[in-house]
C-alpha cells in the first residue's frame, strides 16, 4: 500500500523502490510527515516523501490522504531539522510566528522579504487554516525601483482576488499551493512554467512551526486560505482575534487580497 512518485523513484532508483514497494524496506508504522500521527504501510495508503538537501536526502512517509508522494527540494539546514523532527528531537520557532523570510520568485515580488503569520480564521462558523502575508518594506514591479508599492496588483495579476469582507472563502488559484511536511510549514508553492516543477513564491528559511490545532484543521480541510495586504497593514499580532480584527480593517479599506490554496499539490 505504499505510494512511490516517478519523481521519488528518479531521486532513490528503480531498485530502492522496488524493495519499498515489495515491503523489504517499508517501516511498518510511522509518524506521518504532516500530520505527525501514526500511520502503518500494512493497513493504509502510504506516502513516500523524499526530502533532499544539499548534499543529503531523507526519505520519510506521510498517508497519501495528507500528502502525495513528492520530492521536497530543501536547504542543508532544513534537512537537518527534519531528521531532528524524525529522531524525535524537538526545535523550530514558536507556532503562528511572523519572521522575515526569503524573496519571492523572480517572476513576482522582488527584491522583498515577507512576514508570514498562521492563524484559524472563522468563516461561516468553520475555522479556516491560514497564513497572512506582508512584506517587510514596500513592492516594486519587477525592474524598476518604485516608488509606488505594487504588492496588491501584482498578486491580483497571478490569480488572488479582492477581499472586500473576510465572510467569504475565496476561489482556489490555479497552480498554487501550500507545502507542510514534517509537521511543518515550508512553503508557499506557485505555477510552474512550462516543463519545470512548481517553485517556491515564499520558502521558510527554516521550516515554520505550527500550532497544532492549525495543522489539525489542515489535514481536516486540506486547503489553506492565503491573504496578504500591503507593508504595515497587520503587523504582527499576539492572538488570533487581533489578527481578525487587523484583516477585517485591511478588507475594508481595500487592502487585502487572498486566495485558497491546496495542501501541498505538488
Amino acid at each position: 500500500m505504499l505510494d512511490v512518485s516517478d519523481d521519488v523513484r528518479a531521486e532513490i532508483g528503480d531498485e530502492e523502490a522496488e524493495r519499498l514497494l515489495g515491503g523489504e524496506n517499508a517501516p511498518g508504522s510511522y509518524d506521518c510527515t504532516s500530520c505527525r500521527t501514526p500511520g502503518n504501510t500494512e493497513r493504509e495508503r502510504t506516502s513516500t516523501v523524499l526530502f533532499v538537501g544539499e548534499e543529503t536526502a531523507v526519505l520519510a512517509f506521510a498517508h497519501a490522504a495528507c500528502i502525495p508522494s513528492q520530492v521536497v527540494p530543501v536547504s542543508e539546514e532544513q534537512l537537518q531539522g527534519a531528521v531532528r523532527s524524525i529522531t524525535g528531537e524537538q526545535g523550530g520557532a514558536p507556532a503562528a510566528a511572523a519572521a522575515p523570510q526569503a524573496p519571492p520568485a523572480a517572476d513576482g515580488p522582488v527584491q522583498a522579504e515577507l512576514g508570514v503569520t498562521s492563524g484559524l480564521v472563522l468563516i461561516k462558523d468553520e475555522l479556516i487554516p491560514a497564513l497572512v502575508v506582508e512584506p517587510l518594506g514596500p513592492i516594486a514591479r519587477p525592474g524598476t525601483t518604485g516608488p509606488v508599492d505594487v504588492f496588491l496588483p501584482l498578486l491580483i495579476e497571478q490569480g488572488f482576488a479582492p477581499v472586500a469582507s473576510v465572510e467569504e472563502v475565496p476561489e482556489p488559484n490555479p497552480g498554487w499551493s501550500v507545502l507542510v511536511a514534517m509537521g511543518k510549514l515550508h512553503a508557499i508553492l506557485q505555477p510552474a512554467v512550462p516543463g519545470a516543477k512548481a517553485s517556491a513564491w515564499w520558502q521558510a528559511h527554516q521550516a515554520m512551526q505550527v500550532a497544532d490545532d492549525w495543522r489539525a484543521a489542515v489535514n481536516k480541510t486540506k486547503r489553506v486560505l492565503v491573504l496578504a495586504a500591503p507593508v504595515g497593514t497587520i503587523g504582527q499580532q499576539p492572538r488570533e482575534d487581533l489578527l481578525r480584527e487587523a484583516l477585517d480593517r485591511a478588507a475594508s479599506r481595500g487592502q487585502l487580497v487572498a486566495a485558497t490554496m491546496p495542501l501541498a499539490g505538488t
